[in-house]
C-alpha cells in the first residue's frame, strides 16, 4: 500500500527519471525524456478527449507574475491561488469566467519564473485549457506536470474573446464553433495526455508505482 503523504512530500522529478521514497525505501523509475523535442519523437497522439469552453483572450508575453502575482505565493493551496488567477492582467477575471473556460493568448505564454504556481492556479480556477502560438519552455513542462492541457496553435490570434472553442483530440483539431473555423493543432503524444488524465505527474507516478506493486 502506498503511503501517499511520504510519497508526495519528497518526490523529485528529473528530466528522465522520477525519484521517490516509498515506505522508507528509495527508488526510481524511468520514463520518456521529459522535454518537448523528445516527446514529439515518441508515441502516437492520444485519442478520445474533447474540451469545449468560452474564450478569454490575453496578449503576448503573459508571464507567471501576471498569471499569479508573487504577493500570493505564500501558499501553494490551489483553492487560494485560484481566487487571484490573472488578477494583474484582468482584475475582474475570476468573477467573469466559468469552469471549463479556455484561455487563448499570444506568443510566449508563461514566461518568467519557473514556479509551478501558475499552472496550478489556472487549473484550480477551472480553466480547462490554454491555447497559444508558443509557450515558455518551463511553463510548458510545468503545465503537463500539473495536469493542465495546453495547445500550440499558430493561428491563435484569429480566435476572439467570447468565441466558443472545441478541442477535439480524435481529429487533432481546434474548432472555433462561433466562427465556424477549424484548425489543426500541434499533436500531443499519448504519454503527455496520460499526465493530464491522471491529474498531473505526481498522480501519474503514484498510479504507475501502484501498478508495479500489484504485479
Amino acid at each position: 500500500m502506498i503511503d501517499e503523504r511520504k510519497f508526495s512530500d519528497i518526490i523529485k522529478v528529473d528530466y528522465t527519471e522520477i525519484f521517490f521514497v516509498l515506505q522508507g525505501k528509495f527508488g526510481k523509475f524511468r520514463f520518456f525524456g521529459y522535454n518537448r523535442e523528445n516527446f514529439y519523437r515518441h508515441g502516437p497522439e492520444y485519442k478520445g478527449y474533447t474540451l469545449q469552453g468560452k474564450v478569454w483572450k490575453f496578449g503576448d508575453n503573459i508571464d507567471t507574475d501576471l498569471i499569479i502575482a508573487a504577493r500570493y505565493l505564500n501558499t501553494s493551496e490551489p483553492s487560494e491561488l485560484a481566487k487571484h488567477v490573472m488578477e494583474d492582467a484582468d482584475p475582474e477575471f475570476t468573477s467573469k469566467m466559468q469552469e471549463g473556460d479556455i484561455i487563448v493568448a499570444g506568443e510566449n505564454f508563461g514566461c518568467g519564473s519557473s514556479r509551478e504556481h501558475a499552472p496550478i492556479a489556472l487549473k484550480a480556477a477551472g480553466i480547462s485549457a490554454v491555447i497559444a502560438p508558443t509557450f515558455a519552455r518551463i511553463f510548458y513542462r510545468n503545465a503537463f506536470n500539473m495536469g493542465l492541457p495546453i495547445f500550440e496553435l499558430k493561428e491563435a490570434n484569429e480566435i476572439n474573446e467570447g468565441d466558443t472553442v472545441r478541442i477535439d483530440m480524435d481529429s487533432g483539431e481546434i474548432i472555433n464553433v462561433t466562427q465556424a473555423k477549424t484548425y489543426k493543432f500541434t499533436p500531443i503524444p499519448e504519454f503527455m495526455q496520460e499526465l493530464v488524465n491522471a491529474g498531473g505527474l505526481i498522480n501519474f507516478a503514484k498510479q504507475e508505482i501502484a501498478k508495479g506493486a500489484h504485479q
